[in-house]
């Protein structure tokens, strides 16, 4: 079992070297996740461009320039694409202070052997974005220097459909909206092929939580929490397996109860926010602490924090050691 995480930072006006010695990395695992139904279970390299080219036409020049960068290949550009990759399960917690300066805070709760664990900070297009890479280039949260940030949460549903893997979807909100209201209207038109809740926070202390799902459209809510259900539950063994009722509640009491957001953000390094159930991909990973006025965000782990900005970027390399459960 694992039990260090490596998290390494890195920095690309344009996408160039560094992006392809990230892709190099993780291809090979990529590439086996991708094919595990089978090659014809994927969509066409054609399809997965209409799509893009329709529902995201802002993002077509950098995944161009990404899928030349990864060698031009058909199914390199399929999986880059994010147009109905295979399932994928997750957890996490995720909430808005809005009391005095908005803070977003998420803990991410997943296999640890599955995770990037890069930070990705980013001048592709016309917006500098940074946040923590999945699918290559699309991200598990983030901020762009408008200050609007986004993380995400698995919505405790088992339908899926045709649509994009969500990572893509917070590319594409931070690439091409500043605010809350205008990520409501993008949010609003794209099709989804998972149940999942987007919490959102811009600069003026706007925030909304999105309740997407293939089959029923997004649902908003002024909601400044998330867990792994969205309003009912649904999936009542996996809302048990990840305590997501209890996450929820203990957010909720630390909102109304912490003094000011550092006291609120954490929280989220206790249980049961913070999960060491690593063997059933369960754990979490890390908790990521955003704000919006300052264009920062800062990792922590028990004992330890990270913290980036626009103005001062750090590129490196951290190892976090997985906490572990005390013997009984």
């Amino acid at each position: 079992m694992i039990d260090e995480l490596r998290f390494e930072a890195i920095w690309e006006d344009e996408p160039g070297p560094k992006w392809r010695a990230l892709f190099d990395r993780h291809w090979p695992h990529y590439r086996t996740w991708f094919l595990q139904e089978g090659e014809r279970a994927r969509a066409s390299y054609a399809e997965s461009l209409r799509m893009l080219r329709e529902h995201m036409p802002e993002l077509v020049p950098i995944y161009e320039q990404l899928c030349e960068l990864a060698g031009g290949g058909d199914l390199e550009a399929r999986l880059l694409s994010m147009w109905r990759p295979p399932p994928y399960l997750a957890g996490c917690s995720q909430g808005v202070w809005t009391r005095s300066e908005p803070f977003l805070v998420r803990n991410y709760d997943y296999a640890p052997d599955r995770v990037e664990g890069v930070v990705l900070g980013t001048g592709w297009g016309e917006r500098r974005v940074i946040g923590m890479s999945d699918f290559l280039w699309g991200l598990l949260d983030g901020i762009n220097e408008a200050g609007l940030a986004v993380s995400l949460a698995f919505g405790g549903r088992r339908v899926v459909g045709d649509g994009f893997g969500v990572p893509l979807v917070l590319r594409y909100l931070l690439q091409s909206c500043e605010t809350v209201a205008e990520a409501r209207t993008a949010l609003a038109r794209l099709p989804y092929q998972l149940a999942h809740s987007l919490t959102l926070v811009d600069r003026t202390g706007e925030f909304v939580t999105a309740y997407l799902s293939p089959d029923r459209g997004v649902i908003f809510r002024e909601l400044a929490v998330a867990t792994n259900h969205q309003e009912d539950v649904e999936w009542h063994e996996h809302a048990y397996a990840t305590r997501s009722l209890e996450r929820e509640h203990r957010i909720a009491v630390a909102l109304a109860t912490a003094p000011d957001p550092q006291s609120f953000a954490a929280a989220f390094l206790e249980p049961p926010l913070f999960q060491l159930d690593y063997a059933h991909s369960m754990g979490t990973l890390y908790t990521a602490v955003y704000r919006p006025r300052h264009g920062s965000v800062e990792y922590r782990w028990p004992g330890e924090s990270w913290e980036h900005s626009f103005d001062h970027f750090r590129e490196g390399e951290r190892r976090v050691r997985l906490a572990q459960p005390s013997a009984a």
